[in-house]
């Protein structure tokens, strides 16, 4: 059993590439590789740790762990305003790499590769959070100026969640 304070937050960064906003995470955690893969499926944890934006599975896969192509249907309010994201698990590799990406909501398109890697006393996890607005050139200004900063927080929020001990054991 993990202990959530065996989380440790290496790097978190905003880029952009070929003009489109990547967010990179790095984290070690203190468990086998297996297990973080699981723990990252984990549609239970995803709304624990989304609970700031109210976000909750309605559709598809709604709770425990989500695999290869299948799908779930988010929740949550952004902005004030209620909205809908369905993601599909697209790639699969247990235990070292899976991507969810977005088949229906308000991106033009959102791809989240999670790669793990063994390491000494346990396992990194590294997250690529691939995304861009609709909109042309209205949207990568609106990218630019508010979704980067705006999407950095919620995942950084989130993994203060995990780590702060609120959800007790994994």
């Amino acid at each position: 059993m993990m202990v959530l304070s065996d989380v440790s937050l290496f790097i978190l960064k905003s880029t952009t590439q070929n003009s489109m906003p990547v967010i990179e995470l790095r984290t070690y955690i203190g468990a086998d590789i297996e297990t973080c893969f699981d723990l990252a499926r984990s549609i239970d944890l995803h709304s624990f740790s989304t609970a700031q934006t109210k976000e909750k599975a309605i559709a598809g896969k709604t709770t425990g762990l989500i695999g290869e192509g299948e799908t779930v249907t988010w929740q949550a309010t952004h902005f004030g305003v209620r909205q809908k994201l369905t993601s599909k698990i697209t790639v699969y590799q247990r235990p070292f790499h899976f991507r969810d990406e977005q088949v229906r909501g308000a991106f033009k398109f959102i791809k989240h590769d999670h790669y793990f890697s063994s390491i000494e006393g346990g396992t990194l996890m590294k997250d690529l959070f691939c995304f861009q607005s609709p909109l042309g050139l209205l949207g990568r200004l609106v990218d630019a100026m508010i979704m980067k900063r705006y999407l950095y927080a919620i995942i950084r929020s989130g993994w203060k969640n995990q780590s702060s001990g609120r959800g007790g054991l994994l």
